[in-house]
C-alpha cells in the first residue's frame, strides 16, 4: 500500500515566488494549491529573504509536505541577479531544513523535460501541461506559480519512474558539502 505524500514545490524568486502544494498517492496526483508570493513591494532584499523565509515556514507549518522540491538556480550572465536568486533558493531551503523537510533540488531543464517532455519548453507549454494533467479550470495571473508547481510534479515524476532523484539534502551539513563552492 503506497502512501499519501505532500509535496512543496518552490520556483526561488526575489520580485516573485512561485510554489504550488500537491498530494500524491499511487500513480494520482492531486493539486492542492499554487499560487505566488509577491515581493515588488519590499524595497530591501533582506526584508525579502525574511518574508520568503516566514512564508515558506507558514506553507510547510499549513500544508505539512514531506519534502520540499526547489528549482535549482541556473547559470547566467548577469552575477547580481543569480546572487539574489541563490540567496531565495537558500532562505527557502532554510526554512525547510528548519522544520526537518527533506530538500530535492532540479535544475530548469529537468523540470521541463520531466513535465513537457522537452527541457527547452517554455515557460506557457509548461503551465498548458500541468493545466491538462492536473485538470486545472483557473489559470495563473503569473508563470511562477506554474513553475513552482511544476517543481513539485517533477519531482512526484522522478520518484515515481524511477530510482532517479534531485539532490537530496537532509541537514546543513550535507547541503554544505555538495556545494562548497556557495560557502563565501
Amino acid at each position: 500500500m503506497t502512501q499519501e505524500r505532500i509535496i512543496l514545490g518552490i520556483d526561488p524568486g526575489t520580485n516573485i515566488m512561485g510554489y504550488g502544494v500537491i498530494s500524491t498517492k499511487q500513480n494520482k496526483i492531486e493539486l492542492i494549491v499554487f499560487d505566488v508570493l509577491k515581493l515588488g513591494n519590499l524595497d530591501n532584499q533582506a526584508l525579502k529573504l525574511k518574508k520568503i523565509f516566514e512564508t515558506t515556514l507558514k506553507l510547510i507549518e499549513t500544508y505539512k509536505p514531506d519534502e520540499l522540491s526547489i528549482e535549482a538556480p541556473f547559470f547566467g550572465k548577469n552575477v547580481q541577479s543569480m546572487l539574489k536568486l541563490g540567496r531565495a533558493q537558500g532562505v527557502a531551503i532554510a526554512a525547510a531544513l528548519y522544520r526537518d523537510i527533506p530538500i530535492f533540488e532540479y535544475l530548469p531543464k529537468k523540470i521541463k523535460q520531466s513535465i513537457t517532455g522537452n527541457g527547452n519548453a517554455s515557460k506557457e507549454q509548461v503551465a498548458e501541461m500541468l493545466y491538462s494533467l492536473l485538470k486545472i479550470k483557473e489559470k495563473a495571473k503569473y508563470l511562477d506559480a506554474t513553475d513552482g508547481l511544476a517543481a513539485a510534479v517533477c519531482h512526484f515524476f522522478q520518484h515515481k519512474n524511477s530510482g532517479e532523484q534531485g539532490t537530496k539534502y537532509s541537514s546543513w551539513e550535507s547541503f554544505l558539502k555538495n556545494n562548497p563552492n556557495r560557502i563565501s
